[in-house]
């Protein structure tokens, strides 16, 4: 009996070239939970009076999420709060429903890690964009001189890469890791360590909007000699005698 060591391989319906694998599923199924989470948790909320001590909970985690943005560098946090936001939730849910008999995680598949490696390939320039300009933000790759264009560019593909890799090798290993425990030994250890993955897939969670975090960061900090120049100068609004 093969062993299918991704829900890629797990093909669930298929006609001629089209396939319906677990990780289509799986994702689909996360997304769909997450919507409806989403929608019956903030149904209630108020943006004036008093608020449940639901809200004052939700108000708390959203703050601290915008405070880490910030600290990483983003001064206007809310900007860019859906977006990574977004991928925090997505990689944390992901690892919450391990607990589910069956389920496989879709951020244990290279095809999803891949995908959401991707999203922030696109976002970084287009946040970029927006804060400096389309001509500035293309000088960045040109930065210190002109010579670095290339390595500049292969930069932004291989760190690409490298949150792929990075997210499918520790979500994926963790699950494998469980599976075959559960096989061979009692059920407490196990259950010991669904805890510990659990605990991995939040960090990864973290890890995973942090490293984004850090490049919107680099890709929308506006160079001092563009702020300087558009500071006025003092000696010009100086009353002349």
């Amino acid at each position: 009996m093969p062993v299918n060591l991704t829900s890629d391989q797990q093909i669930l319906w298929q006609h001629g070239f089209v396939k319906l694998n677990g990780t289509i599923v799986t994702t689909w199924a996360t997304m769909i939970l997450m919507s409806l989470g989403a929608k019956l948790i903030t149904r209630k909320l108020k943006t004036e009076g008093n608020i449940s001590r639901w809200q004052g909970s939700l108000e708390i985690v959203v703050s601290a999420m915008e405070e880490q943005i910030k600290e990483v560098g983003l001064s206007q946090p809310t900007k860019y709060l859906s977006f990574l936001g977004t991928l925090f939730l997505f990689v944390a849910t992901a690892s919450l429903c391990t607990m589910i008999p069956g389920y496989k995680p879709p951020t244990g598949s290279l095809s999803t890690t891949a995908a959401l490696a991707l999203c922030v390939f696109v976002a970084v320039p287009l946040f970029g964009i927006r804060e400096q300009g389309f001509i500035a933000y293309l000088k960045t790759y040109t930065k210190p001189t002109f010579i670095m264009l290339p390595f500049n560019i292969i930069s932004e593909v291989s760190r690409t890469l490298a949150l792929a890799v990075r997210l499918f090798g520790n979500m994926m290993s963790g699950v494998m890791i469980i599976g075959i425990l559960l096989t061979i030994t009692p059920f407490i250890f196990p259950i010991f360590m669904t805890v510990l993955g659990l605990l991995t897939g939040m960090v990864q969670a973290y890890i995973f909007s942090i490293l984004a975090t850090v490049y919107i960061a680099a890709a929308t900090r506006i160079p001092k000699a563009a702020v300087v120049q558009a500071k006025p100068d003092t000696q010009d609004l100086k009353p002349q005698h």
